[in-house]
């Protein structure tokens, strides 16, 4: 390696250290464990005015369709209730786990209820549904997925909305991925984005890299999410649950594009419309090129899903609106673990 590609890889570093376009993660810490040290007579304050202004609201129906959404418990769900008992942690015994963003996320609001409440909180990546109710970040599509109820957790990393001020039609005509494949032989290798990577890496339509050390042939600087977004489409796989990159694709000038999605997390990504929210392409990527040949001739397609995600993704924007679901989501899943360890217990 030259002096000069040192120099601009090194520079290619310190921009992406800098100014990557993600949330900053000392900022959300900082946040998180101030939020939970709020005296708990505050927090319970909180969230009982949040939970108050629900009456009159002029979107109360909106919002109780994303609470139904979220967590579809009710009294006919079959689950075995003993090995649910068993499973239950009480808030005040809960430990923070690691990762710990997934117990900040959530526990920031499961404070302001009764702390003898108990919850089943499932950390990580799940792409299975669990054997009883339980709270998690994501859940599979296409399936009975009743017991997974769906919190904005890992938001950190996988919530990041972008203001893109360049307009479609001055972009790059290309696709552009960048990712991680995970090693092969190994137990967390993505083999659609290996698969995607070896078909159409170094294909003029497309400028794939991956940050996977295990891939010298393939390996490439990251870039920033600005850098991303030089270019019409952006490819969105998904890794090990949903596509994190997701989020701000849709939010920006360019257009998200994937295979069906087969997970969801708290974007509701069964939601999505196929080319109306995103380029739908097929999951073994035969069509790609047909797909982005097809909206480079046609912009004014293009142009309008990206309204349509765009109008997608403001109903997330809220804040307030936000928490006021998070409240309600976890008051229906505590009210139904009350109700059902009341069936378990003995009788006076």
């Amino acid at each position: 390696m030259d002096g000069k590609t040192k120099i601009k890889k090194l520079k290619n570093h310190l921009l992406y250290i800098i100014h990557n376009g993600k949330n900053s993660k000392w900022k959300y810490f900082c946040l998180s464990y101030f939020s939970l040290y709020i005296p708990r007579f505050v927090s319970i304050r909180l969230r009982k005015k949040a939970l108050k202004s629900l009456a009159n609201r002029a979107d109360k129906g909106y919002i109780l369709s994303r609470v139904e959404y979220y967590n579809q418990l009710n009294a006919n769900v079959q689950f075995d209730k003993v090995a649910f008992e068993k499973q239950l942690v009480e808030l005040k015994q809960q430990k923070i786990g690691h990762p710990s963003v997934y117990y900040l996320d959530s526990f920031v609001y499961a404070k302001r209820f009764p702390l003898n409440y108990k919850w089943h909180l499932l950390s990580g990546d799940i792409t299975h549904v669990p054997s009883v109710p339980a709270i998690t970040k994501t859940r599979p599509l296409g399936v009975d997925n009743t017991n997974s109820v769906l919190l904005k957790l890992d938001k950190v990393r996988h919530f990041i909305f972008v203001k893109d001020r360049k307009p479609f039609r001055k972009k790059k005509n290309k696709a552009i991925f960048r990712g991680l494949i995970g090693q092969v032989g190994g137990g967390n290798v993505k083999r659609n984005r290996l698969t995607f990577v070896e078909k159409f890496f170094g294909h003029p339509l497309f400028d794939i890299g991956v940050i996977d050390k295990g891939y010298p042939q393939w390996q490439t600087d990251k870039l920033t999410i600005r850098q991303h977004l030089n270019y019409k489409f952006v490819i969105s796989l998904e890794g090990n649950d949903v596509a994190s990159n997701l989020k701000w694709i849709m939010s920006s000038n360019s257009v998200a594009v994937m295979p069906r999605p087969t997970c969801e997390s708290w974007f509701m990504e069964g939601k999505l419309i196929p080319n109306y929210h995103y380029i739908e392409i097929k999951a073994d990527f035969s069509d790609v090129e047909e797909r982005l040949n097809h909206y480079i001739a046609h912009p004014e397609e293009a142009e309008a899903i990206i309204q349509h995600a765009h109008e997608y993704v403001d109903q997330f924007r809220d804040s307030k609106r936000e928490r006021l679901i998070t409240y309600l989501v976890l008051q229906k899943y505590f009210l139904f673990t009350e109700q059902q360890l009341s069936t378990l217990r003995p009788e006076n």
